[in-house]
Protein backbone atom coordinates (compact mmCIF):
# COMPACT_ATOMS: atom_id res chain seq x y z
CA UNK A 1 0.00 0.00 0.00
CA UNK A 2 2.80 2.41 0.91
CA UNK A 3 4.71 1.91 -2.36
CA UNK A 4 1.46 2.22 -4.34
CA UNK A 5 0.78 5.60 -2.76
CA UNK A 6 4.35 6.64 -3.49
CA UNK A 7 3.85 5.67 -7.13
CA UNK A 8 0.60 7.62 -7.39
CA UNK A 9 2.18 10.68 -5.80
CA UNK A 10 5.12 10.53 -8.16
CA UNK A 11 2.78 10.25 -11.15
CA UNK A 12 0.80 13.28 -9.92
CA UNK A 13 3.97 15.34 -9.56
CA UNK A 14 5.10 14.42 -13.07
CA UNK A 15 1.71 15.36 -14.57
CA UNK A 16 1.69 18.65 -12.71
CA UNK A 17 5.13 19.49 -14.04
CA UNK A 18 4.06 18.67 -17.59
CA UNK A 19 1.02 20.94 -17.30
CA UNK A 20 3.14 23.72 -15.83
CA UNK A 21 5.38 23.56 -18.87
CA UNK A 22 2.70 23.30 -21.53
CA UNK A 23 -0.04 25.54 -20.14
CA UNK A 24 1.76 28.89 -20.56
CA UNK A 25 2.42 28.04 -24.20
CA UNK A 26 -1.28 27.39 -24.72
CA UNK A 27 -2.27 30.66 -23.11
CA UNK A 28 0.23 32.65 -25.13
CA UNK A 29 -0.92 31.07 -28.36
CA UNK A 30 -4.52 32.07 -27.61
CA UNK A 31 -3.78 35.59 -26.40
CA UNK A 32 -5.57 37.91 -28.86
CA UNK A 33 -4.12 36.72 -32.13
CA UNK A 34 -7.62 35.81 -33.28
CA UNK A 35 -8.65 35.03 -36.84
CA UNK A 36 -10.91 37.58 -38.55
CA UNK A 37 -14.45 37.77 -37.15
CA UNK A 38 -13.55 35.96 -33.92
CA UNK A 39 -13.70 37.74 -30.58
CA UNK A 40 -10.83 37.92 -28.12
CA UNK A 41 -12.31 37.29 -24.69
CA UNK A 42 -11.37 39.12 -21.51
CA UNK A 43 -9.09 36.16 -20.73
CA UNK A 44 -7.32 36.24 -24.10
CA UNK A 45 -9.03 33.31 -25.86
CA UNK A 46 -10.56 33.37 -29.36
CA UNK A 47 -14.12 32.34 -30.12
CA UNK A 48 -17.73 33.41 -30.60
CA UNK A 49 -20.76 33.82 -28.38
CA UNK A 50 -21.26 35.73 -25.14
CA UNK A 51 -18.33 34.09 -23.37
CA UNK A 52 -15.96 35.61 -25.94
CA UNK A 53 -17.83 38.59 -27.43
CA UNK A 54 -19.66 39.79 -24.31
CA UNK A 55 -18.43 41.52 -21.19
CA UNK A 56 -14.70 42.16 -21.25
CA UNK A 57 -14.28 41.40 -24.97
CA UNK A 58 -10.97 42.93 -26.07
CA UNK A 59 -11.26 42.98 -29.85
CA UNK A 60 -13.22 41.54 -32.77
CA UNK A 61 -17.03 41.74 -33.25
CA UNK A 62 -17.71 42.41 -29.58
CA UNK A 63 -21.35 42.62 -28.51
CA UNK A 64 -20.58 44.87 -25.57
CA UNK A 65 -18.36 47.89 -25.32
CA UNK A 66 -14.84 46.46 -25.66
CA UNK A 67 -12.21 46.91 -23.06
CA UNK A 68 -9.82 49.75 -23.76
CA UNK A 69 -6.34 48.95 -25.05
CA UNK A 70 -3.38 48.50 -22.83
CA UNK A 71 -1.96 51.94 -23.65
CA UNK A 72 -3.28 54.27 -20.93
CA UNK A 73 -4.29 57.86 -21.47
CA UNK A 74 -2.13 60.44 -19.76
CA UNK A 75 -3.13 63.69 -21.42
CA UNK A 76 -5.57 66.56 -21.40
CA UNK A 77 -6.87 66.27 -24.97
CA UNK A 78 -10.57 67.01 -25.41
CA UNK A 79 -11.93 65.60 -28.67
CA UNK A 80 -14.38 68.48 -29.13
CA UNK A 81 -11.48 70.93 -28.95
CA UNK A 82 -9.63 69.03 -31.67
CA UNK A 83 -12.63 68.35 -33.91
CA UNK A 84 -13.60 71.99 -34.13
CA UNK A 85 -16.49 73.26 -36.27
CA UNK A 86 -13.87 74.56 -38.70
CA UNK A 87 -12.21 71.14 -38.98
CA UNK A 88 -15.49 69.23 -39.40
CA UNK A 89 -16.93 71.73 -41.86
CA UNK A 90 -13.65 71.78 -43.75
CA UNK A 91 -14.30 68.13 -44.58
CA UNK A 92 -18.02 68.20 -45.33
CA UNK A 93 -17.83 71.43 -47.35
CA UNK A 94 -15.80 69.55 -49.96
CA UNK A 95 -18.81 67.32 -50.71
CA UNK A 96 -21.11 68.31 -53.56
CA UNK A 97 -24.25 70.24 -52.81
CA UNK A 98 -26.44 67.32 -53.88
CA UNK A 99 -24.77 64.83 -51.53
CA UNK A 100 -27.21 63.16 -49.14
CA UNK A 101 -24.63 63.20 -46.37
CA UNK A 102 -24.42 67.00 -46.25
CA UNK A 103 -27.75 67.19 -44.43
CA UNK A 104 -27.14 64.01 -42.42
CA UNK A 105 -23.65 64.05 -40.90
CA UNK A 106 -23.10 66.81 -38.35
CA UNK A 107 -20.51 67.62 -35.75
CA UNK A 108 -23.25 67.68 -33.11
CA UNK A 109 -24.26 64.11 -34.02
CA UNK A 110 -20.63 63.01 -33.74
CA UNK A 111 -20.19 64.62 -30.32
CA UNK A 112 -23.49 63.12 -29.15
CA UNK A 113 -22.34 59.65 -30.23
CA UNK A 114 -19.00 60.29 -28.53
CA UNK A 115 -20.78 60.30 -25.16
CA UNK A 116 -21.10 56.52 -25.53
CA UNK A 117 -17.40 56.09 -26.39
CA UNK A 118 -15.63 58.49 -24.05
CA UNK A 119 -12.30 56.65 -24.40
CA UNK A 120 -12.02 57.56 -28.07
CA UNK A 121 -9.22 60.09 -28.57
CA UNK A 122 -7.83 59.27 -25.14
CA UNK A 123 -4.76 57.13 -25.64
CA UNK A 124 -1.16 57.67 -24.59
CA UNK A 125 0.20 61.18 -24.98
CA UNK A 126 -1.48 64.30 -26.36
CA UNK A 127 0.09 63.61 -29.74
CA UNK A 128 -1.03 59.96 -29.67
CA UNK A 129 -4.60 61.05 -29.06
CA UNK A 130 -4.52 63.60 -31.86
CA UNK A 131 -3.10 60.98 -34.21
CA UNK A 132 -5.98 58.65 -33.35
CA UNK A 133 -8.52 61.38 -34.09
CA UNK A 134 -6.72 62.20 -37.35
CA UNK A 135 -6.73 58.52 -38.34
CA UNK A 136 -10.44 58.10 -37.61
CA UNK A 137 -11.43 61.11 -39.69
CA UNK A 138 -9.03 60.17 -42.47
CA UNK A 139 -10.84 56.85 -42.88
CA UNK A 140 -14.24 58.50 -42.53
CA UNK A 141 -13.34 61.06 -45.20
CA UNK A 142 -12.26 58.32 -47.59
CA UNK A 143 -15.17 55.96 -46.85
CA UNK A 144 -17.85 58.64 -47.28
CA UNK A 145 -16.27 60.90 -49.89
CA UNK A 146 -16.02 63.88 -47.52
CA UNK A 147 -19.31 62.97 -45.81
CA UNK A 148 -21.12 62.73 -49.13
CA UNK A 149 -22.30 59.11 -48.93
CA UNK A 150 -24.50 57.64 -46.25
CA UNK A 151 -24.75 54.28 -48.00
CA UNK A 152 -22.38 52.20 -50.10
CA UNK A 153 -22.61 53.00 -53.81
CA UNK A 154 -24.54 50.16 -55.48
CA UNK A 155 -24.54 48.45 -52.11
CA UNK A 156 -28.11 47.21 -52.47
CA UNK A 157 -26.89 44.73 -55.07
CA UNK A 158 -25.00 42.89 -52.30
CA UNK A 159 -26.50 40.97 -49.37
CA UNK A 160 -23.34 40.71 -47.25
CA UNK A 161 -24.87 37.84 -45.30
CA UNK A 162 -22.43 35.38 -43.77
CA UNK A 163 -24.62 32.45 -42.77
CA UNK A 164 -21.77 30.80 -40.88
CA UNK A 165 -22.16 33.50 -38.20
CA UNK A 166 -25.17 31.73 -36.72
CA UNK A 167 -25.32 34.00 -33.67
CA UNK A 168 -26.23 36.82 -36.09
CA UNK A 169 -28.91 35.27 -38.34
CA UNK A 170 -29.66 37.30 -41.44
CA UNK A 171 -33.14 38.66 -42.05
CA UNK A 172 -33.93 37.51 -45.62
CA UNK A 173 -35.69 40.81 -46.26
CA UNK A 174 -32.72 42.94 -45.26
CA UNK A 175 -29.32 43.69 -46.72
CA UNK A 176 -26.18 44.45 -44.79
CA UNK A 177 -24.25 46.63 -47.21
CA UNK A 178 -22.08 49.54 -46.12
CA UNK A 179 -23.74 52.35 -44.20
CA UNK A 180 -22.51 55.19 -42.03
CA UNK A 181 -19.19 57.01 -41.55
CA UNK A 182 -17.11 53.81 -41.69
CA UNK A 183 -19.53 51.96 -43.98
CA UNK A 184 -20.60 49.24 -41.55
CA UNK A 185 -20.93 45.97 -43.50
CA UNK A 186 -21.96 42.32 -42.93
CA UNK A 187 -24.65 40.85 -40.72
CA UNK A 188 -22.29 40.04 -37.86
CA UNK A 189 -21.16 43.66 -37.62
CA UNK A 190 -24.73 44.97 -37.75
CA UNK A 191 -25.79 42.47 -35.10
CA UNK A 192 -22.90 43.23 -32.78
CA UNK A 193 -23.06 47.00 -33.31
CA UNK A 194 -26.79 46.94 -32.65
CA UNK A 195 -26.32 44.98 -29.46
CA UNK A 196 -23.73 47.45 -28.23
CA UNK A 197 -25.77 50.51 -29.16
CA UNK A 198 -29.36 49.49 -28.42
CA UNK A 199 -30.83 49.12 -31.90
CA UNK A 200 -31.88 46.08 -33.90
CA UNK A 201 -29.04 45.88 -36.36
CA UNK A 202 -30.16 42.60 -37.93
CA UNK A 203 -33.80 43.51 -38.51
CA UNK A 204 -33.35 47.26 -38.97
CA UNK A 205 -29.92 47.82 -40.53
CA UNK A 206 -31.31 50.91 -42.25
CA UNK A 207 -31.24 52.65 -38.86
CA UNK A 208 -27.55 53.33 -39.51
CA UNK A 209 -28.55 55.37 -42.56
CA UNK A 210 -31.55 57.06 -40.91
CA UNK A 211 -30.26 58.15 -37.50
CA UNK A 212 -27.06 60.25 -37.62
CA UNK A 213 -26.22 59.68 -33.94
CA UNK A 214 -26.58 55.90 -34.27
CA UNK A 215 -24.59 56.13 -37.49
CA UNK A 216 -21.65 57.75 -35.71
CA UNK A 217 -22.04 55.32 -32.80
CA UNK A 218 -21.59 52.36 -35.13
CA UNK A 219 -18.45 53.95 -36.58
CA UNK A 220 -17.04 54.55 -33.10
CA UNK A 221 -18.05 51.01 -32.06
CA UNK A 222 -16.23 49.53 -35.04
CA UNK A 223 -13.21 51.70 -34.35
CA UNK A 224 -12.96 50.90 -30.66
CA UNK A 225 -13.60 47.20 -31.30
CA UNK A 226 -11.48 46.49 -34.36
CA UNK A 227 -9.14 49.41 -34.96
CA UNK A 228 -8.22 50.89 -31.57
CA UNK A 229 -6.17 47.81 -30.56
CA UNK A 230 -3.71 48.49 -33.42
CA UNK A 231 -3.66 52.30 -33.44
CA UNK A 232 -0.25 52.51 -31.77
CA UNK A 233 1.25 50.29 -34.51
CA UNK A 234 0.95 53.10 -37.06
CA UNK A 235 -1.63 54.30 -39.57
CA UNK A 236 -0.93 51.38 -41.91
CA UNK A 237 -2.21 48.97 -39.27
CA UNK A 238 -5.51 50.86 -39.11
CA UNK A 239 -5.93 50.51 -42.88
CA UNK A 240 -5.41 46.78 -42.57
CA UNK A 241 -7.90 46.57 -39.69
CA UNK A 242 -10.57 48.30 -41.78
CA UNK A 243 -10.09 46.89 -45.26
CA UNK A 244 -7.42 44.20 -45.00
CA UNK A 245 -6.42 42.44 -48.18
CA UNK A 246 -8.93 44.44 -50.23
CA UNK A 247 -6.48 47.35 -50.15
CA UNK A 248 -3.26 46.16 -48.49
CA UNK A 249 -0.39 44.20 -50.05
CA UNK A 250 -1.12 45.70 -53.46
CA UNK A 251 -4.87 45.14 -53.30
CA UNK A 252 -5.68 48.79 -54.02
CA UNK A 253 -2.65 51.01 -53.65
CA UNK A 254 -4.59 54.07 -54.83
CA UNK A 255 -7.04 53.79 -51.95
CA UNK A 256 -4.20 53.26 -49.49
CA UNK A 257 -2.43 56.40 -50.69
CA UNK A 258 -5.66 58.39 -50.52
CA UNK A 259 -6.18 57.38 -46.90
CA UNK A 260 -2.57 58.24 -46.07
CA UNK A 261 -3.00 61.62 -47.73
CA UNK A 262 -6.00 62.52 -45.59
CA UNK A 263 -4.26 61.28 -42.47
CA UNK A 264 -1.08 63.29 -42.98
CA UNK A 265 -3.15 66.37 -43.82
CA UNK A 266 -5.16 66.07 -40.61
CA UNK A 267 -2.04 65.44 -38.54
CA UNK A 268 -0.62 68.65 -39.96
CA UNK A 269 -3.81 70.48 -39.03
CA UNK A 270 -3.54 69.13 -35.47
CA UNK A 271 0.15 70.01 -35.25
CA UNK A 272 1.48 66.47 -34.77
CA UNK A 273 3.85 64.23 -36.72
CA UNK A 274 2.07 61.34 -38.49
CA UNK A 275 4.50 58.76 -37.11
CA UNK A 276 5.95 55.69 -38.78
CA UNK A 277 4.42 52.73 -40.65
CA UNK A 278 1.95 54.77 -42.68
CA UNK A 279 1.25 52.14 -45.34
CA UNK A 280 0.02 48.57 -45.10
Amino acid sequence: MFSLNMGNNLLSIILAMMLAVTMPQLLVSQNCGCAPNLCCSQFGFCGTGDAYCGQGCQEGPCTSAPSTPSTPSNNDVTVADVVTPEFFNGIINQAGGDCAGKSFYTRDAFLNALNSYSQFGKIGSNDDSKREIAAFFAHVTHETGHFCYIEEINGASQDYCDETKTQYPCNPNKKYFGRGPLQLTWNYNYGAAGGANNFDGLNSPETVANDPVVSFKTALWFWMTNVRPVVTQGFGATIRAINGAVECNGGNSGAVQARIGYYTDYCNKFGVAPGDNLSC
